[in-house]
C-alpha cells in the first residue's frame, strides 16, 4: 500500500487522485490534504479519507477545518511543508497550480518522498536543483501530464542514448484556428473553451497561448535528460496520441489513448503496476483520423519564449514562469487583454539579468520580484487606460 500526501487535493487533479484512491482502497492510504481556500470541500475529503494532517493556504479558513474536524490543521506554505514532510507519507502528489509547488517539492524530496508530479512550474522554474536533490536523496519523480507519462511509458526499458526525437503533441487549444485579429478580441470565455480536456482555469489559459506546450518543452529536457534540439512540439486536434519517441534506426513508439487525466494519474500512482480501469477503451474505427500539424510560432510566440529560456537555463525559465502566472491570472480577472500576456513575458525575460547557476533561494526571489514588477505594470496600465 502507497500512503500519499495530496496537495492540492480540492482542484481538477487533486479530485480525480481521490477518485483513483477510492477506487483502489487496498492499494492507496491518504495521509495528508491541502487545499488553498476550499474549506468546504477539504471538510468533505477529510472526514472520508480521515487523514492524519491536513493544510490550507487561506489562514482565515482554519477555524472553519477546527469545529469540525478532529485531524492536525496546518496553515499557510509552512503547512504545506508540513504536509509533504510527514512520516507516514511515502509519496506526495503535487496538484498545486503556480510557483508555489517549487519549495514543498523540494521539501518532499528532502525528505526522501517520491514525487507524483502535476505541478509544472516545479522542473520550469527549479528544474536543474529538483533534479540533483531527487538523485542525491534516491527519490523517483513520476509525471502525471498525459504528455510527460506517454514518453515514460515510451521509454521505458529503452536506452535513452538512442533517442534521436521526443515529439510533444499539443491540441492547439481553443484558438488553434483563429487568426491574429480575432486573437486580439479574444475574451475570457473564448479562452477557457478547450476543445479536449477539462481542467482548472489557470491551465486552461495556459493552452490557449501554448504556453503550456512551452512548460512540457522544458519539464520534458529535465525528466528525461534530452537536449532541447531534439524535442519537437506538433499540434494534434484529436488528443488521442500523447507523444511520440523516435530513436536511431527511425522507428517510433507512441502512447496512445482517450484524452482523461485519470489516465496519467492512475498510471503515476501505481507504478510499476497496471490497474484495470472504469475507462472507456479506445476505438481506433470510431475516431477515423488523426490530424497532425506544426505550431505557428508567430501566432503563439510563447512556444519560442520556452524554448529561448530553457536553453538560457538559469534564472531565465523562471522569470518566465512567473511573469505568465501573473498576466494569466491577471486576464482571468479582466485587467489586461490576451495578446497581452505573451507582451508581459517578452518584456519580463528581456529586461531580466540572469542568474547561471542559482540557489533555490535565488530562484524563489526572482519569482517574487518579477510577479510584483509585472503587477507593477498591470497596475500602471490600468491607471493609464483609466
Amino acid at each position: 500500500m502507497k500512503h500519499l500526501s495530496i496537495l492540492g487535493s480540492t482542484g481538477s487533479i487533486g479530485t480525480q487522485t481521490l477518485e483513483i484512491v477510492r477506487q483502489f482502497p487496498n492499494e492507496f492510504k491518504v495521509v495528508g490534504l491541502s487545499a488553498n481556500k476550499n474549506s468546504d470541500l477539504l471538510l468533505k475529503q477529510i472526514k472520508e479519507f480521515k487523514p492524519k494532517a491536513v493544510a490550507i493556504m487561506d489562514k482565515s479558513k482554519v477555524d472553519d477545518l477546527l469545529n469540525f474536524s478532529s485531524c492536525q490543521i496546518y496553515s499557510g506554505l509552512e503547512g504545506l511543508n508540513k504536509i509533504v514532510a510527514l512520516q507516514e507519507a511515502d509519496t506526495v502528489v503535487n496538484s498545486l497550480v503556480g510557483s508555489i509547488g517549487i519549495e514543498p517539492t523540494y521539501n518532499a524530496i528532502k525528505h526522501k518522498k517520491n514525487i507524483a508530479l502535476a505541478n509544472k512550474e516545479t522542473l520550469v522554474a527549479a528544474g536543474s536543483i529538483i533534479m540533483e536533490e531527487s538523485k542525491k536523496n534516491d527519490v523517483k519523480i513520476m509525471p502525471i501530464d498525459s504528455e510527460h507519462s506517454a514518453i515514460f511509458q515510451c521509454l521505458n526499458g529503452e536506452n535513452i542514448k538512442e533517442v534521436s526525437k521526443i515529439t510533444i503533441t499539443c491540441s492547439g487549444g481553443p484558438f488553434r484556428n483563429y487568426t491574429k485579429e480575432q486573437l486580439e478580441n479574444a475574451t475570457i470565455q473564448d479562452a477557457l473553451k478547450h476543445p479536449t480536456w477539462n481542467m482548472g482555469n489557470k491551465i486552461t489559459i495556459d493552452s490557449a497561448t501554448l504556453m503550456n506546450k512551452g512548460f512540457e518543452i522544458i519539464e520534458a529536457h529535465w525528466l528525461y535528460g534530452i537536449e532541447y534540439e531534439k524535442i519537437k512540439v506538433v499540434i494534434h486536434p484529436q488528443s488521442i496520441v500523447h507523444s511520440l519517441v523516435e530513436f536511431l534506426d527511425k522507428s517510433v513508439i507512441a502512447q496512445l489513448g482517450l484524452p482523461d487525466m485519470k489516465l496519467p494519474i492512475q498510471y503515476a500512482l501505481a507504478y510499476p503496476k497496471r490497474f484495470p480501469t472504469m475507462q472507456s477503451s479506445l476505438d481506433l474505427a470510431k475516431i477515423k483520423t488523426l490530424d497532425f500539424k506544426e505550431p505557428d510560432f508567430e501566432m503563439f510566440p510563447c512556444l519560442k519564449y520556452a524554448y529561448e529560456a530553457g536553453m538560457a537555463g538559469g534564472t531565465l525559465p523562471c522569470v518566465m514562469n512567473a511573469a505568465n502566472e501573473t498576466a494569466v491570472y491577471a486576464f482571468l480577472d479582466d485587467k489586461i487583454r490576451f495578446l497581452d500576456i505573451q507582451k508581459l513575458i517578452r518584456k519580463m525575460m528581456d529586461e531580466h539579468e540572469i542568474i547561471k547557476n542559482p540557489t533555490l533561494k535565488d530562484i524563489l526571489e526572482a519569482d517574487r520580484k518579477t510577479k510584483e514588477k509585472t503587477k507593477n505594470i498591470i497596475e500602471e496600465k490600468i491607471t493609464v487606460n483609466s
